[in-house]
């Protein structure tokens, strides 16, 4: 497998069975745009029926962003009903496509908001020295809900909401993240996508059945709480989002420095 669609890049070595899937919008922080968000889709799919892929590491072109959540230019249409609200990140994660293969995150530079959507789907993460945390949704104006969820569910309950509510304030570094269990790794500067992989590598050499279902064991024990969560999430989006103009409106105004804890 090697395919390369806007926004995305996949690269396969049958010889290890290793799969790369690179966020390739570096221009843009490897934003999600509506275009990216389908290829994600349709790249796990694929990943789920390629026997000869057996782990998978998920990256992000470009030393400045692993993913910074959504592309704020993306045009996401919407029912015109508050029983209908779709989330444009909801289902672009791995487990949300039954892709049951392991994936192994390597994190550089920025992960923040809606990247959380593919670290709470992701077995476990590698991060680059650099690479720092954080979720602006509160300083905009809006609710983080399906992204807390997920992140309540690897990291200890005071630290999820610290990083929740304390939005673009503050940021978790590398060090921090290493020591709460976000991250399971700290590498050399420029080393978590060849960390990553070489585990990868590892797992791909393991029998498959045990190891996917070991992935599926474990997404069993916290998905239960997941779903629980997932299910209030549309409501208390309705509920507590600004009007759009008005987030637009703390966006521009948003001011600048953070601090990194």
């Amino acid at each position: 497998m090697g395919a390369v669609v806007t926004g995305l890049r996949v690269t396969a070595d049958k010889d290890t069975g290793v799969a790369v899937v690179t966020l390739d919008r570096p221009h843009r922080l490897n934003a999600i745009d509506l275009e990216t968000r389908d290829a994600l889709v349709a790249c796990w799919g694929e990943l789920r029926c390629d026997d000869s892929v057996r782990a998978v590491v998920l990256t992000g072109a470009g030393e400045r962003a692993f993913c910074t959540g959504l592309d704020r230019d993306a045009e996401v249409p919407q029912p015109n009903s508050p029983y209908m609200a779709d989330d444009p990140l909801l289902r672009a994660g791995p487990k949300s496509n039954d892709l049951w293969k392991p994936v192994i995150a390597a994190v550089n530079g920025m992960a923040c908001g809606g990247a959380f959507y593919l670290l709470g789907e992701s077995d476990f993460l590698v991060a680059d020295p650099g690479a720092t945390f954080f979720d602006p949704h509160t300083t905009y104006g809006m609710v983080s809900a399906y992204e807390s969820v997920l992140m309540a569910q690897v990291m200890p309950h005071g630290e999820a909401a610290r990083t929740a509510l304390m939005g673009t304030a503050e940021r978790l570094s590398a060090e921090r993240a290493h020591a709460i269990g976000l991250v399971t790794e700290i590498t050399a500067p420029g080393g978590a996508s060849a960390a990553a992989t070489a585990a990868a590598e590892i797992i791909a050499g393991y029998p498959p059945e045990g190891v996917q279902g070991t992935v599926r064991a474990l997404w069993a024990a916290k998905e239960a709480a997941v779903q629980r969560g997932f299910a209030q999430a549309p409501h208390l989006v309705a509920l507590g989002n600004l009007p759009p103009e008005r987030q637009a409106e703390l966006f521009r105004s948003r001011q600048p420095g953070f601090r990194l804890r």
